[in-house]
C-alpha cells in the first residue's frame, strides 16, 4: 500500500454545518476522485481507506468526505437537499485542492446515488464522470429499478462497479438500466461478490484480489474518458 498520509480537511456546508475530508494525493496525480461514503460507515472504513490507497498507488488522487449525518455521529442519513449540498462542497473543495487535475465524482452505496442525484439535478462543477462503486439500484428484498430513474438526466459517463451476487442491485435489473444509458455507462460486474465486494470462499479468490479488480477497471475508464 502507499505510504501517503491522508490530509484532513475541513469544509463548510453553510446552514448545515461543516463536515471533515480526508485528500490523498499522490506526487504525480492524474485525476482526482470525490468519493463520498455509504450509509452505514463513514469515510474511515477499511473499504474506503484501501480504495483510496489503492488508487494513490494508481496515480489517482482521492478526496473522501463524510456527510452532516455522519460528522454528527448520527445513523439516520440526511435528506437528499441536506447529503446534495456536501456533494457540491466536497466537488468544489476537490477543485480547489487539485486545480489542474480532472475531477470523477461518486462514491459507495448511498454515497454513489446522492451523487449521481446531484449530478442529474445540476451538473456538478468540472467533473468528468460519475463513478459507482454498488450503485444501490433497491433495497434488499425489494427489486426495482426506480432509484435509477433520475439516471437518464446525467450527460458525463458513468462507471458501475457491481458485485454479481449485490442484493441491492439485482443484475436483471441493472444490466437494462446500464443498457438504457448506451454509450454513457460501462458495467463492470465481479461475480460471486456482494454489495460489499466481499467474494465466499468458494469462489477461489479473495477480497483482496477482488479490490484489485475494481481498482484495475477504475483506472482503466479514467483514462478511457480522458479523466
Amino acid at each position: 500500500m502507499t505510504g501517503i498520509s491522508p490530509q484532513q480537511l475541513t469544509i463548510d456546508i453553510g446552514s448545515h454545518g461543516s463536515i471533515t475530508a480526508l485528500l490523498t494525493k499522490p506526487a504525480r496525480a492524474t485525476a482526482c476522485f470525490v468519493f463520498a461514503h455509504g450509509a452505514g460507515a463513514g469515510m474511515n472504513h477499511p473499504f474506503m481507506a484501501t480504495v483510496a490507497a489503492g488508487l494513490a498507488e494508481r496515480g489517482i488522487a482521492t478526496l473522501r468526505y463524510q456527510f452532516p449525518y455522519m460528522e454528527k455521529g448520527s445513523k439516520r442519513p440526511d435528506a437528499p437537499v441536506v447529503a446534495h449540498a456536501a456533494v457540491r462542497v466536497a466537488v468544489a473543495e476537490a477543485a480547489r485542492c487539485c486545480p489542474r487535475l480532472p475531477l470523477v465524482a461518486g462514491g459507495k452505496s448511498f454515497g454513489g446515488r446522492m451523487t449521481s442525484q446531484a449530478q442529474a439535478s445540476v451538473p456538478l462543477d468540472g467533473v468528468r464522470g460519475l463513478a459507482f462503486f454498488g450503485f444501490p439500484l433497491h433495497p434488499a428484498g425489494k427489486p426495482s429499478s426506480e432509484r435509477a430513474n433520475h439516471l437518464g438526466d446525467i450527460k458525463v459517463p458513468m462507471l458501475f462497479l457491481q458485485g454479481g451476487r449485490d442484493s441491492l442491485a439485482e443484475l436483471s435489473l441493472l444490466e437494462p438500466v446500464v443498457k438504457g444509458l448506451k454509450r454513457r455507462a460501462t458495467l463492470h460486474v465481479v461475480k460471486e461478490a456482494d454489495h460489499s465486494f466481499h467474494v465466499p470462499a468458494r469462489s477461489g479468490r479473495k477480497d483482496s484480489e477482488v479490490m484489485t479488480e475494481i481498482l484495475d477497471a477504475f483506472e482503466t475508464w479514467v483514462g478511457e474518458i480522458g479523466a
